[in-house]
């Protein structure tokens, strides 16, 4: 389903692209003095996209320039949604596991997640640990946070990490390699008065 989502969204951003791209290329023709067919909006050159009888037309009606402005505001905030949802990064919903056999089985991407943070908050010093997977469910890759008791060497808990949560979650899932991108946060207390 959601191939079909992605697939659909890139027709619809070409599709939205092409007419954009031809709208302006035919203005901008238009505009250089090409031929100009009879049903286009402006006749050459010299000629305005709107003129001074368009502009006024709306002016004594009290509610046209607020449905302009509402409408100018909805087209804004539905393009600023549509771009955030195609450029924020996609959590990975399933994992293709190899079983051996010529056949694959699906395993739910937030259950490795939650495994794997198990895992990783069970590291030693590590307070809490969040991981989120990335990638394609071929190829998966995680990103790992953990915030860090003050005492803990970084270097230590990265090791621990590595050797114990990431390669066993790489192991149980039959995955070739599982790249990980590590995040590392010290925990801060207040300082306390002693007295």
């Amino acid at each position: 389903m959601r191939g079909v989502l992605r697939t659909a969204d890139r027709v619809l951003l070409g599709l939205v692209g092409l007419v954009l791209l031809v709208l302006g290329g035919a203005v901008l023709a238009v505009g250089f003095g090409a031929f100009a067919p009879s049903w286009w909006l402006h006749d050459g050159p010299h000629d305005v996209l709107l003129g001074d009888a368009e502009r006024t037309r709306w002016r004594d009606a009290g509610w046209w320039w607020p449905v302009v402005i509402a409408v100018l505001a909805v087209l804004l905030l539905l393009a600023l949604w549509w771009l955030v949802a195609v450029v924020r990064r996609r959590r990975l919903a399933e994992v293709l596991v190899d079983t051996g056999d010529g056949e694959g089985a699906v395993l739910r991407g937030r259950a490795l997640e939650g495994v794997l943070g198990q895992e990783a908050g069970r590291v030693d010093g590590v307070e809490r640990a969040k991981v989120r997977l990335t990638g394609r469910r071929t190829t998966p890759a995680a990103r790992v946070r953990l915030l860090l008791a003050p005492h803990v060497d970084p270097g230590t808990a990265l090791d621990d990490l590595t050797t114990r949560a990431l390669t066993h979650a790489r192991d149980s899932a039959r995955l070739t390699a599982l790249p990980a991108e590590v995040r590392l946060h010290g925990v801060r207390h207040r300082a306390e008065r002693v007295g």
